[in-house]
């Protein structure tokens, strides 16, 4: 059966409440993908003892995850939406998360706990690709920034609860094998996902492309008034006519469109600046970090903690501000205060080792993850299920996220090797240099999609109108 649906006709606030619903049930997987990224971070702490890795194998069983699961994961989970529709996606997300967390916990070797990151991976890659498609398709233009970001907020969840948990079981549990619950507690949440899953509705863009009309009139009925629905429908109707002539034939689509090349080349360029902020060097490696600068094991796991609640608190304020500020605003601001608090965060680094050395050393880098979080993180998962052609949309989306896991499996991987290399000061500073960049990238190429229906961005971009303002 699925999610009930509020009666025909029924008040906004029916509608909203089913769309909200719907949202967290969906989101799901982001909080799986938050967990399952930042749970690593105090499991290593124990897991190093327990099977006996060397440096080489630990940096291969935070960024295996990462590629080739995730990468791997976003490249099918784009073919994977649109063969199996956006729902039927995140139901095969929902079970790798499941069979992968329990591999997680019962690992006995390094090869067996890579092995079973690995598929963990590729239901967060896929989940990645599909989850902001799914909510981008099913939300009202007016709600869509809202509901989308909301999969971010999930995300920054997920990591805080990977945080508190951690601390939390390294206090109640003296048994160095303790690490296998935390990996283990994310086998919750998949089942969870699963069921839900089973409750929820198709996208009604993906039933139109498939010539199911009337299935996706009917979906559009659940959350929208009438007219409304009336109205959307035409567009997506009008949109599928095109996107039929053009389905199954993507690579060939973008050889003979330069606008689709275009796009996906800025989503390209989005997701891999988003990872070049450095952001998962922080979420995978704080506690070691602040162990390094002084810290015991317990009290660095606890200070990890601020990290993520400052995720969660600076993401929810991104959302509110995405009601009133456009994209390109948010993305300057934030990667112009990334530059700024790294530059902070390459000169605290100098100071002698203390324990004021190590809370200032927190404090600067939750000042990072506030502005990453606040107006980076919100925005581009945002732009990359918004700004691709119906046609391609789960292809082109697939793409970007490859690239995106891609950035973030080597920095995550030479993270270690270029501190060890350049010092924590030298790493920060090149991060500055590389945040410049993004910067002037931003500026110069991204599109205004704030407050225009998936359709109507559609058709600005093929008849070569990049947006660069939100409309009046």
């Amino acid at each position: 059966m699925l999610l009930q649906k509020p009666p025909h006709g029924a008040p906004a606030s029916q509608r909203r409440g089913y769309l909200a619903r719907l949202t967290v049930i969906s989101t799901l997987g982001g909080l799986l993908f938050g967990y399952d990224t930042g749970v690593i971070s105090g499991a290593l702490l124990y897991m190093n003892d327990s099977l006996s890795m060397t440096s080489v194998e630990e940096a291969m069983v935070v960024s295996s995850l990462l590629f080739p699961g995730a990468a791997v994961g976003a490249l099918t989970g784009g073919r994977m939406a649109d063969r199996l529709g956006r729902r039927g996606s995140l139901l095969v997300c929902a079970l790798l998360f499941l069979f992968g967390a329990i591999g997680c916990a019962v690992a006995a070797s390094v090869p067996f706990m890579i092995a079973a990151r690995i598929l963990l991976g590729l239901g967060v890659g896929a989940a990645a690709v599909t989850c902001p498609l799914y909510l981008a398709e099913m939300a009202p233009a007016h709600l869509r920034g809202r509901m989308v970001t909301i999969n971010e907020l999930m995300i920054v969840t997920g990591q805080m609860l990977a945080f508190a948990i951690n601390a939390l079981l390294d206090a109640l549990i003296q048994d160095p094998e303790v690490w296998r619950t935390m990996l283990g507690i994310a086998s919750l949440p998949a089942v969870a996902l699963l069921a839900g899953m089973l409750l929820l509705p198709e996208s009604p863009r993906w039933y139109a492309i498939r010539g199911r009309l009337e299935d996706s009139r009917r979906v559009l009925s659940l959350s929208r008034s009438p007219e409304e629905a009336a109205s959307e429908f035409h567009e997506i109707e009008q949109a599928a006519l095109t996107a039929k002539e053009e389905r199954g034939h993507a690579w060939r689509d973008l050889r003979d469109n330069p606008w689709m090349r275009r796009l996906l080349w800025i989503g390209i360029g989005l997701a891999t600046v988003q990872q070049a902020t450095g952001i998962n060097t922080v979420n995978y490696y704080a506690p070691t970090i602040l162990e390094k600068s002084g810290l015991g094991v317990s009290a660095s796991l606890v200070a990890t903690i601020g990290v993520g609640v400052t995720s969660v608190l600076m993401t929810i304020l991104g959302i509110w501000l995405l009601g009133f500020v456009g994209r390109r605003k948010m993305l300057i601001i934030g990667f112009s205060g990334v530059v700024g608090s790294q530059a902070l965060l390459a000169v605290v680094f100098l100071l002698p080792q203390s324990d004021l050395a190590s809370y200032t050393i927190l404090a600067a880098m939750m000042l990072f993850v506030a502005f990453v979080q606040c107006f980076i993180g919100t925005c581009v998962w945002l732009l990359l299920s918004e700004m691709f052609p119906l046609a391609i949309r789960g292809f082109a989306m697939g793409i970007a996220v490859f690239a995106l896991w891609t950035v973030n499996a080597a920095i995550s991987f030479l993270f270690p090797i270029v501190v060890e290399s350049l010092g924590s000061t030298g790493t920060f500073s090149l991060f500055v240099l590389v945040n410049i960049a993004s910067l002037a990238f931003v500026t110069k190429c991204v599109p205004e999609t704030k407050g225009r229906s998936l359709e109507e961005l559609e058709s600005h971009f093929r008849e070569g109108a990049i947006p660069a303002r939100q409309p009046a």
